[in-house]
């Protein structure tokens, strides 16, 4: 769609100026400021009226051929302003937020090392823990492997005998009598043959 300019001088001057022959309103108005349409809004379009109709065609030409007027002139729309004003709040907004970034990086730093210090730390406890259960893990597996196990019933067995034997010594020097001898005797020797079959099987 164009635009045409009805308001200014008489319809024989426009007719007689090729330049402004079917000027189209984007080359007044960004399309960053239009609705979402890509043409101005009534509101839009009443506002750039406003702010072309008093203008000569010498003015309007020195806009369309010059862009430090057109600039000037773009940036004196109400819209434009506030879209100036937001985007230099942004801009010092970030500036802000870049600068208490940049005093906290050291501190993030000194944190950041910290946590190194402790994680490496704490890793090496944890290892020395773990080396520490391992070994004690070990330790209780072989004191329960059929070979530990079989020497302590070989060591619990010669008790057993070298208890029976003193028992009968007392008797022979007369320490204890007969009835109290064949209980005591009697609990030994069933303990050893008890303990003599486990390890004759943990031998098969």
């Amino acid at each position: 769609m164009s635009w045409r300019f009805p308001l200014f001088g008489s319809s024989q001057q426009q007719q007689s100026d090729p330049n402004f022959q079917d000027i189209p309103m984007q080359s007044w108005y960004p399309t960053s400021v239009f609705s979402s349409r890509g043409q101005p809004s009534p509101a839009e379009a009443a506002e750039i009226i406003a702010h072309l109709k008093d203008k000569s065609i010498e003015e309007l030409q020195r806009l369309l051929k010059e862009k430090e007027a057109y600039n000037a002139f773009f940036n004196t729309f109400d819209q434009v302003k506030t879209q100036n004003n937001v985007r230099g709040e942004l801009r010092k907004e970030t500036l802000q937020l870049a600068r208490e970034n940049l005093e906290k990086e050291q501190r993030i730093l000194e944190l950041g090392n910290q946590c190194t210090i402790i994680r490496t730390t704490q890793l090496a406890a944890a290892q020395d823990r773990l080396t520490d259960l391992e070994r004690q893990k070990d330790d209780i597996m072989r004191s329960y492997s059929p070979a530990a196990l079989l020497d302590k019933l070989q060591t619990s067995m010669a008790k057993l005998d070298e208890e029976s034997e003193e028992l009968q010594q007392k008797f022979l020097a007369k320490d204890i009598d007969f009835p109290h001898l064949v209980q005591k005797y009697k609990k030994l020797r069933t303990a050893y043959h008890k303990q003599a079959l486990l390890h004759l099987a943990g031998q098969t």
